[in-house]
């Protein structure tokens, strides 16, 4: 913990954030400890586009999964990365969560690099819109309309056929096209100058610290990488091995919101290291 301390004490730190650090939320992962025994199938943005029957099923799994997410609130991890922000010592986070915890908890300079589930864009006019408007419309065209089960970590429910079938979709009430979360599917690529971005932010980095990241896909790891070539520390907090583990100078294994709380005491003004 004392090396922690001295490489995040001394500033310039940039943040990567995975789903591990949204648990303790209530937000379950897919690779993490609360996600070892899932199996569910992620929506891919060619079945999105592509069926109004996967369209309905996706729309009508989100409905019930936002109930959670849009109830989840930052945990005490969150809490600890915005007040390392605050004491100046963070110069950015890049997260790869869609939950927005992190400025829930008050962090401001954080690249949602999958985008965010709170925002719905319109695949024609391109408009976007707040979540909790859509919510409100998908409500009025299904009275009576209700189900419930186990919420997946992209935040829809799991559902039966028969409980997607009774559900009605809307679409943009601007222009009449298709409405789609404001995030990054799978088999869309995250947008071109976002990636550069959250580039030219580690670039500038003294040290990258990952949090809650299994780092098993390029979407992340490839910052790891980057840094790591740059000659830039990287220092990993994960419950589980992670694929960056052989690029960190430092690894810990440990629950994140204790992890953390204890680093924003330790390296608050005043704190003895």
């Amino acid at each position: 913990m004392r090396e922690l301390v001295e490489l995040v004490g001394t500033g310039g730190v940039v943040v990567l954030s995975g789903a591990g650090l949204s648990t303790e939320s209530g937000i379950p992962d897919y690779r993490g400890p609360t996600g070892r025994a899932r199996r569910a199938t992620p929506m891919t943005y060619q079945r999105f586009t592509g069926s109004s029957e996967e369209r309905r099923r996706y729309w009508a799994r989100s409905h019930v999964g936002w109930r959670q997410m849009g109830l989840a609130r930052p945990n005490s991890g969150h809490r600890a990365v915005a007040e390392l922000e605050r004491c100046g010592l963070l110069s950015g986070i890049v997260t790869q969560n869609v939950d927005g915890l992190h400025q829930a908890a008050g962090a401001r300079r954080v690249i949602e690099l999958h985008g965010g589930l709170d925002r719905v864009v319109c695949l024609s006019c391109r408009r976007r819109t707040r979540r909790a408007e859509l919510e409100t419309r998908l409500r009025l065209a299904n009275p009576g309309w209700e189900a419930s089960g186990l919420i997946n970590p992209d935040g829809d429910a799991v559902l039966t056929d028969e409980q997607v079938a009774g559900f009605t979709v809307v679409d943009c009430a601007a222009c009449g096209g298709l409405l789609k979360p404001d995030v990054v599917f799978f088999g869309e690529n995250v947008p071109r100058p976002r990636v550069d971005e959250c580039y030219a932010m580690i670039s500038r980095a003294r040290a990258l610290l990952v949090l809650g990241s299994s780092l098993s896909i390029r979407s992340g790891l490839r910052f790891v990488e980057r840094a790591a070539e740059l000659g830039i520390p990287v220092v990993i907090v994960n419950q589980g091995p992670t694929g960056g583990d052989g690029l960190a100078v430092l690894t810990i294994d440990a629950p994140l919101g204790e992890t953390l709380t204890s680093l924003a005491r330790a390296t608050a003004p005043g704190a003895a290291v």
